[in-house]
C-alpha cells in the first residue's frame, strides 16, 4: 500500500523484527505530509522526551484530522505492533486513492511512485465515516455491557412477568401515591397561607413600630427645645460648688505640705536627739576609764 501511496523505498515486515524507530518517524512524517502538506511537526527523535513528544503530536494531529485513534504505546515500541498502527492510517489514504481511481476510470499511471492525491475534495466524507465509525464502536461496547448483565436481570425479569397482575393492590397503592401527594399539595398551601400571614403581620409590626419612633423623635425635640425652670438655680450651685471644690483642693494641698514639714521636723529632732545620746554615751566611758586609770595609778 505505501508503493501504491508513492512512497519512495520498499518495506516490509523484516524491517520491523527489532524497534526501528527512526523508520517509524520517518513513515508517520510522510502519512501526516500526505493529509496536510502544510503540517509541520518537530523532527527530532534523538531523545526519550523527544520521541514521546513526537508521537504524541502526531496521534494528536490524526485524531483532529482524520478521526483515527493511535495507540501511542505500541507506536514507541517501533516494531511489529507500530506497523498495525500506521495501516490504520495508510488504509484510509489508499481506500481514497482507489475510490478516486474508479470514479475517474481505470487508468493508471506508469509513475506511482510520484502520485500525489488531494484529499480536500473527500475529506468531509472522510470525517464524517470516521464519526460514524466512532458511534457505532461505542453504542456497540454499550450494547456489550448491557447484554453483560442479562444472566443477572433474566431472572427478575421472569419472575416479574410470572406474577399475576394484581388490579386491586395496584389501584391502592395509586390511591395511596395520590394521597400523599395531596397532602403534599396542602401542606405546601397552608405553609404558603402562613407565609403571607406572617408577612402581614411583621408589617403591621413594623408600621407600629416606626410611628413609636415618630413620637419619640418629635418629644425629644420638644424636650431639647424647652429650658427646665430649675436650670439657672442648677447652674449657679454648680459655680458654688467649683469654687468650694478650688478651696478644697488649696487646702488639702497646705495641709499635705504641712504634714511633710512636720515629719521632716521630726526626723531631725530624732536624728539630733540620737546624736546627743552618742555624744553622752562616749564622754560617760571616757570618764569610766579616766577613773579606772586615775585608781591604778594612786
Amino acid at each position: 500500500m505505501m508503493r501504491a501511496l508513492g512512497y519512495h523505498r520498499l518495506i516490509s515486515m523484516e524491517n520491523f523484527r527489532s524497534p526501528n524507530f527512526p523508520l517509524v518517524a520517518e513513515i508517520l512524517i510522510w502519512l501526516v505530509k500526505r493529509y496536510e502538506p502544510q503540517m509541520e511537526i518537530p523532527f527530532e527523535v534523538e531523545t526519550e522526551s523527544d520521541r514521546v513528544f513526537f508521537v504524541k503530536a502526531v496521534a494528536q494531529f490524526m485524531a483532529t484530522k482524520a478521526h483515527v485513534k493511535l495507540n501511542l504505546k505500541r507506536l514507541y515500541q517501533a516494531d511489529g505492533y507500530a506497523v498495525k498502527e500506521m495501516l490504520k492510517i495508510t488504509s484510509i489514504l489508499y481506500n481514497a486513492t482507489k475510490t478516486k481511481e474508479n470514479a475517474d476510470g481505470d487508468h493508471k499511471s506508469d509513475e506511482n511512485n510520484k502520485f500525489k492525491f488531494d484529499l480536500g475534495s473527500k475529506i468531509s466524507d472522510l470525517k464524517l465515516a470516521r464519526q460514524l465509525g466512532s458511534e457505532i464502536t461505542a453504542k456497540g461496547a454499550a450494547l456489550f455491557d448491557l447484554l453483560g448483565q442479562e444472566e443477572d436481570l433474566r431472572e427478575s425479569r421472569t419472575t416479574a412477568i410470572g406474577r399475576p397482575l394484581e388490579i386491586t393492590e395496584t389501584e391502592r397503592a395509586l390511591k395511596a401515591a395520590i394521597k400523599d401527594v395531596m397532602e403534599n399539595i396542602q401542606k405546601t398551601k397552608d405553609l404558603l397561607n402562613n407565609v403571607s400571614s406572617d408577612e402581614a403581620s411583621l408589617e403591621a409590626k413594623i408600621e407600629k413600630k416606626k410611628q413609636e419612633l415618630e413620637r419619640n423623635q418629635k418629644r425629644l425635640q420638644t424636650l431639647q427645645s424647652v429650658r427646665p425652670a430649675f436650670m439657672d438655680e442648677y447652674e449657679k450651685i454648680e459655680e458654688d460648688l467649683e469654687k468650694h471644690y478650688e478651696a478644697y483642693v488649696e487646702k488639702f494641698r497646705n495641709l499635705s505640705f504641712l504634714e511633710q514639714q512636720l515629719d521632716d521636723f521630726h526626723r531631725v529632732e530624732q536624728e539630733r536627739f540620737e546624736e546627743a545620746e552618742m555624744a553622752m554615751k562616749i564622754r560617760q566611758n571616757k570618764l569610766k576609764e579616766e577613773e579606772k586609770r586615775l585608781m591604778r595609778s594612786g
